[in-house]
């Protein structure tokens, strides 16, 4: 796998690193006053400081279920979606979508969940129940 690098919009830095090395877990990495990278999975994520934050559009539907566009996020293993689950809600993060299964029974069943960081990003977390499915159609 290739890890991807992804730089996206923040309101601050005390609070980006609160949501994502205390709720996520994720490493910290590189950081000055204005932007943080995080370890996101195995992926670099780039926070930047920004007093124009885009509203997330609810245009997109899956499965008969609305989500927020744009949205970004990981494929976890089945153990990793259950942990993050549990640290999302010892955390008393909200879920804009509750974890769920998603095509239950069909090629690429998978576990999802939604939430909001701090700065209202909304991020995706899915597993699926066989991960060679992934690009099932």
């Amino acid at each position: 796998m290739t890890p991807f690098h992804y730089a996206f919009k923040v309101k601050d830095i005390a609070s980006t690193r609160a949501f994502y090395a205390d709720v996520l877990g994720c490493q910290t990495g590189r950081f000055t006053e204005t932007w943080i990278d995080f370890d996101f999975f195995g992926h670099q994520l780039s926070a930047h400081i920004s007093d124009n934050l885009p509203e997330a559009d609810y245009c997109g539907l899956v499965d008969g279920v609305k989500v927020p566009i744009p949205h970004f996020g990981c494929v976890l293993s089945m153990t990793q979606f259950e942990d993050l689950e549990k640290r999302l809600s010892d955390a008393g993060v909200s879920f804009l979508v509750p974890p769920q299964t998603r095509y239950p029974g069909q090629a690429g069943e998978q576990r999802t969940m939604f939430v909001l960081d701090y700065s209202g990003n909304p991020l995706e977390f899915k597993a699926f129940v066989n991960p060679k499915e992934m690009f099932a159609r």
